[in-house]
């Protein structure tokens, strides 16, 4: 399938960041929010931080009016009516969630393609909300999306073929490096990333060391940054 129009839900932290790769690749990109308040906060955010790279040599200002000349933004979900692909960035919960579908559901075409961002939700329980269930699935962004490489992919159980290759290949399309990852809680990363973490505090109270050492050792023992 291919994708020429998406549309992001949600213009926070990530929805923002999505919605930047995404007009930066070349697509007609309209990023939604609930009001004018948090679009414009939104929108601010991708101006930053294109204006950011170009004066630190890092963007070229023909990218940045390029990115700029594919984003719009809306308030509201007529918008989105012509989207081939939706990712959803909003709140993590999944009531929430199902009632967002339900509403964007009304007006998509029925080939576009609704793909959820979730860190940890379940996949398959999203899908089945949807009237779509075969084509929806997950794209995993990381915190900043501009910078991170990685996206997971996850299949919910429902999820097509077709729709699976569409989502690989709109995320190599951005530039990233996409992996499969099971819809099982934590998906990859946050499945090793929680027990770091928690073996990270374990440690500490065992008196491994102190808080700066423990830090250090895996900035430069391990290489994370």
């Amino acid at each position: 399938m291919q994708i020429r129009t998406v549309g992001v839900l949600g213009c926070g932290l990530m929805g923002s960041g999505i919605a930047q790769v995404s007009a930066a690749a070349g697509y007609k990109t309209i990023v939604r929010e609930v009001d004018e308040t948090l679009l414009r906060k939104g929108i601010g955010r991708i101006e930053k931080f294109l204006a950011d790279g170009v004066a630190k040599g890092k963007v070229s200002a023909d990218t940045r009016d390029k990115t700029l000349a594919n984003l719009s933004g809306t308030t509201t979900f007529d918008a989105l009516a012509d989207c081939d692909l939706v990712v959803e960035a909003i709140v993590e919960n999944a009531d929430q969630k199902k009632q967002t579908y339900a509403a964007l559901e009304r007006v998509l075409k029925p080939h576009t393609i609704i793909v959820s961002n979730t860190s940890s939700l379940c996949m398959t329980e999203l899908a089945a909300s949807t009237s779509r269930p075969d084509r929806f699935g997950g794209l995993h962004f990381f915190n900043p999306v501009p910078i991170m490489k990685l996206v997971e992919v996850i299949r919910a159980l429902t999820t097509s073929d077709e729709t699976y290759r569409t989502m690989m290949a709109f995320a190599q399309s951005l530039g990233k490096e996409p992996i499969t990852a099971p819809d099982r809680p934590g998906f990859i990363v946050n499945r090793l990333l929680i027990p770091y973490l928690s073996d990270a505090v374990r440690a500490y109270e065992n008196g491994l060391g102190t808080k700066e050492d423990i830090d250090k050792a895996m900035k430069l023992g391990c290489g994370h940054p």
